[in-house]
């Protein structure tokens, strides 16, 4: 699958594409949110101040600041919690003690943070440290599951799963999953996925079931149970 996509999508290399509390704090804001949406909720977020300027400011101003991503009220006072957290441990909004850490020492450490899931953990410590983790989100995990990489699971479920059958390797790890991001938002969406145009087709158990006519992701999610379900 990698080769396929590397051949379609070509290089992607290791590099930061934000620092860390930049990274952190938009992929709580990234949730169930359009990239354009949760740029803009970033931007307007930091026009409140630094993040000292965010933890004291009322709840109700930080929730209308990130309005452009889904959820404001709830995403608004969990990001001020892990930012209070974040100052008032040792190191600050320095998170660089992350890079020395043990990949399951700093997953814990990111995911006990209000709002920080094993997703917005594994973005952190692959895209600003090259640790050897694999972010599953709503792409990898549909693409995943419909070429029969990983069997029906949640998201959190399939971030173990996947580690487990991938390469130890940061660079892997991080052009894989950029590349399944874009596949998924070009090619293989949600509904009507673009089956003709797809370089993972030949090796696609939703292919191989559907022809052409891949149904919606929870329509092939239903059928793939369906047929698990039926005796021989």
């Amino acid at each position: 699958m990698k080769s396929s996509l590397h051949a379609g999508y070509g290089d992607r290399h290791l590099d930061p594409r934000r620092e860390p509390m930049h990274e952190l704090i938009s992929t709580i804001l990234s949730q169930r949110t359009t990239w354009q949406d949760e740029a803009a909720a970033y931007d307007e977020l930091c026009e409140i101040g630094d993040w000292d300027a965010i933890i004291a400011a009322p709840t109700d101003v930080v929730a209308h600041a990130i309005r452009r991503s889904n959820y404001p009220e709830s995403k608004a006072p969990r990001i001020q919690e892990t930012l209070r957290r974040i100052r008032d441990s040792p190191g600050g909004y320095n998170l660089e003690f992350l890079r020395d850490l043990p990949s399951k020492d700093a997953l814990k450490w990111l995911t006990d943070l209000p709002g920080v899931g094993v997703k917005t953990a594994s973005l952190v410590l692959l895209f600003n440290y090259a640790h050897p983790v694999f972010p599953v989100d709503t792409h990898v995990h549909r693409i995943t599951t419909r070429v029969g990489a990983i069997p029906l699971m949640g998201e959190a479920a399939a971030h173990r799963a996947l580690l487990k059958v991938l390469p130890e390797d940061p660079s892997f790890l991080y052009e894989l999953h950029l590349n399944l991001l874009r596949h998924g938002q070009q090619v293989c969406t949600w509904s009507r996925p673009k089956c003709g145009a797809c370089i993972l087709r030949e090796r696609c158990d939703a292919f191989a079931l559907f022809g052409d006519r891949v149904p919606s992701f929870s329509e092939t999610v239903k059928a793939r149970g369906r047929a698990a379900k039926q005796p021989g």
